[in-house]
């Protein structure tokens, strides 16, 4: 009997296939003491293991490359984290195994991360696969993970881990769905930059029986349990209709009627160049720049920095490209940036407020894009993360003009202050980009990696939508340009409404870009503003985006 799901749809494309779950980590711990002449060598183990498995997921991260590369490396220095080694050593110490001190440990590291809320709420998942990772490796047994097929399959998990995501063989995952998570989990980014059908928090996904043939709608979140052989030929034709569609259409982003609204790419490192240059990316709207800070946990120097961006600059020849400083703090914490004692990292010393903090840092990587910039036509633009007011955009624009950089200043608006006083921010800078991820998490007190928060983190949310018009209407009154590099902008329907609502830019996953391009290219202004109204007159996030397709559709 055919039945329908619906979760939270986060990479889009239709996948149907058998079902096929992720397995789980069955891990017996060692009832035993160590005698205190063991002692040293059961620490030798753990910290052995440690390191073999932060190891092992830097090396996932080397083959994955792009986002899954930043996300892995982050979870690697958890693994070897010299507090929590410390702590390893202390239990081993007082009789504990290795398997079971490293067990308890990470525990205890758990307990403070679900209980700070935000971003380190966000990051149990990865600690556990971090923990199953060492300890699996303590007792020489192999880790469960992405299960063997020589067919494609449609795989269900509670939640994935980013090591086992990020190096998911696409000629067998056709799709996946997870019960955890949310649209701007780890999961889903990995899902939307590996071109993956995928919905999440799906409440009783695993209750679906192994085998069992399924039908995953990423743009809808539905997932239809048993279809019929005639469902299944009409859904496969309707995905194969769909990319031909998109291959079809070529070009700037633009709307039916000429209004130009430039696609730009979201991108990590150099080596995600190349598939912004596929998709056909106008420039690159938001470069992180954190990865080289991550990768080696100190301050690379100016002239390393310069030789790396000068890679991404060099690619886009009289193109935009808007390069966002270091954003440390909560779930991306650097020892030598960011405070290790915070409460809630998330609401703490984070982004611009932690390279405020550290001007030195700040003012090298400012002159490391300066330098990268010497002589290339490319129209560089550098933008601060977690701005909150006047003040913020002022210290950031003086710290620009002080490291001798001649480039547009720009700011992110993350929290709703910054949205509410955006002219105010626009009378230093001269440019906003909308994160919706985190202006949605702030504005809601939803935390943007649960599950069951995740109907608060829907960007069709018509509140957010109000806060991205009032930052679009100061930036219109000031002639300033007011992008969004949020994962908002990937979706194709919404990207029609923000274009509505009156945002100049949308940055996005490279493999998002093509279904972007060609709904704009469906309507007019007029339509794409008609579409924002209604949706914000909408009470909530389902509401919002049928009201806006009716008005699109014409229906």
């Amino acid at each position: 009997m055919e039945t329908r799901l619906r979760g939270v749809g986060v990479s889009h494309g239709v996948a149907i296939g058998e079902v096929r779950h992720l397995g789980t980590a069955v891990l017996d711990l060692p009832d035993r003491q160590v005698p205190p002449a063991e002692v040293p060598r059961e620490v030798a183990r753990a910290r052995r293991a440690a390191e073999a498995v932060a190891a092992d997921l830097r090396a996932r991260g080397n083959l994955a490359g792009g986002e899954a590369q930043e996300v892995l490396e982050a979870q690697a220095l958890m693994a070897i984290d010299p507090e929590l080694l410390a702590d390893v050593e202390r239990r081993v110490g007082v009789g504990a195994t290795a398997e079971r001190a490293v067990s308890d440990a990470l525990a205890s590291y758990r307990a403070l991360l679900a209980g700070a809320g935000g971003y380190l709420a966000g990051r149990v998942a990865d600690l556990e696969d971090v923990r199953n990772r060492i300890v699996a490796r303590l007792l020489g047994v192999p880790i469960p993970g992405v299960p063997d097929s020589e067919e494609p399959y449609v795989l269900i998990a509670r939640d994935l881990a980013p090591a086992d995501t990020a190096l998911l063989d696409t000629r067998l995952v056709l799709g996946f769905v997870t019960e955890e998570g949310g649209p701007t989990s780890h999961s889903a980014i990995l899902a939307r930059a590996l071109g993956v059908p995928a919905v999440v928090a799906l409440p009783g996904a695993r209750e679906v029986a192994e085998g069992t043939v399924v039908a995953v709608d990423g743009s809808t979140g539905e997932v239809v349990v048993a279809p019929g052989p005639k469902r299944r030929a009409e859904l496969a034709e309707e995905a194969a209709a769909r990319r031909a569609a998109l291959s079809r259409v070529t070009g700037p982003g633009v709307t039916s009627d000429g209004h130009t609204v430039p696609l730009l790419a979201n991108i990590g490192r150099p080596g995600d160049v190349a598939a912004a240059l596929d998709a056909g990316a106008e420039g690159v709207g938001l470069f992180r720049t954190e990865f080289l800070f991550l990768e080696s946990g100190r301050a690379p120097s100016r002239e390393e920095q310069a030789g790396v961006y000068r890679e991404v600059l060099s690619a886009f020849p009289e193109g935009r490209v808007v390069a966002r400083v270091l954003d440390a703090g909560a779930d991306k914490p650097l020892p030598f940036l960011t405070p290790g004692d915070e409460p809630n990292p998330a609401l703490g010393v984070r982004g611009l407020r932690a390279l405020l903090d550290h001007p030195e840092v700040l003012a090298a990587q400012l002159g490391a894009l300066a330098d990268a910039a010497e002589g290339l036509p490319v129209h560089l633009e550098v933008m601060a993360p977690m701005v909150a007011d006047r003040a913020d955009a002022r210290a950031f624009a003086e710290a620009c003009r002080a490291a001798g950089l001649h480039a547009k200043a720009g700011v992110m608006v993350e929290v709703p202050a910054a949205a509410l006083r955006a002219r105010a921010l626009l009378q230093e800078v001269e440019f906003l980009s909308l994160g919706t991820n985190d202006l949605a998490q702030y504005t809601f007190a939803a935390d943007r990696q649960v599950g069951g928060v995740a109907r608060w983190q829907d960007p069709w949310q018509p509140a957010l939508l109000d806060l991205v018009a009032m930052a679009a209407d100061a930036a219109a009154a000031e002639g300033r340009s007011c992008g969004v590099c949020g994962e908002a902008a990937a979706d194709p329907l919404l990207a029609c409404v923000l274009a509505g609502l009156g945002v100049t830019s949308l940055s996005m996953s490279p493999g998002a870009i093509a279904p972007v391009r060609a709904a704009l290219r469906k309507h007019t202004l007029a339509q794409c503003e008609r579409a924002a109204a209604a949706a914000r007159a909408a009470d909530g996030a389902p509401e919002a985006r049928t009201a806006a397709h009716a008005v699109l559709s014409g229906e």
